[in-house]
């Protein structure tokens, strides 16, 4: 524990785990302010009154007064079981992420002398892809004399758009880089 700050009577400590620094909240008489709005144990505002006495509820109803808003004027404290409130963050915290998906960009590599069997091959790949919901990247690479007929091989890019109009669109149109022409293509939303 490192007490970074102290600045009018407010203590700012830090808990550094795992090297990285984690704001705790202020609980009980680590509050400084002298008057508080207060939420009850139910969820009820119980309205402006002075630290002594949110202090004295929270001890009543047997728990904790948390400072759960300090910025607010005047900070917004609640009370509650100390313990129970910070297992229902963490809870809250890992449901948010596990409902979070993740679009990975896959990438297909194509060059300009394709064979049509080849190329058939590719575009079941990326329909796979696009079915389970990521991007797909279309790389169309160049090497040494083939670099003089770039303009050429764009239809090879459009043939793949074409073949997969059905589940995909067009993110991004074919774009030269480099030696290598791309095109971003993404499941198509019904």
């Amino acid at each position: 524990m490192i007490l970074v700050d102290t600045f009018a009577n407010v203590s700012i400590f830090l808990f550094i785990l795992e090297g990285k620094a984690i704001s705790e909240l202020f609980i009980n008489e680590q509050i400084r302010a002298k008057e508080v709005r207060v939420i009850g144990i139910e969820g009820d505002q119980l309205g402006v009154m002075s630290i002594q006495d949110a202090r004295k509820i929270a001890e009543d109803e047997g728990v904790d007064l948390v400072m759960i808003a300090p910025t607010a004027k005047p900070p917004v404290c609640r009370v509650v079981d100390y313990g129970k409130f910070k297992y229902e963050q963490l809870r809250k915290e890992k449901e948010a992420r596990k409902k979070q998906k993740t679009v990975e960009i896959k990438e297909i590599r194509l060059s300009p002398n394709i064979d049509t069997n080849d190329l058939n091959t590719k575009v079941n790949a990326a329909k796979k892809f696009l079915e389970k919901g990521n991007r797909v990247k279309i790389t169309l690479r160049f090497r040494g004399r083939e670099m003089a007929h770039m303009g050429a091989s764009v239809h090879i890019l459009t043939d793949f758009a074409e073949a997969l109009a059905d589940v995909a669109v067009v993110e991004k149109q074919p774009k030269v880089e480099g030696r290598s022409m791309t095109m971003f293509l993404a499941e198509k939303k019904n």
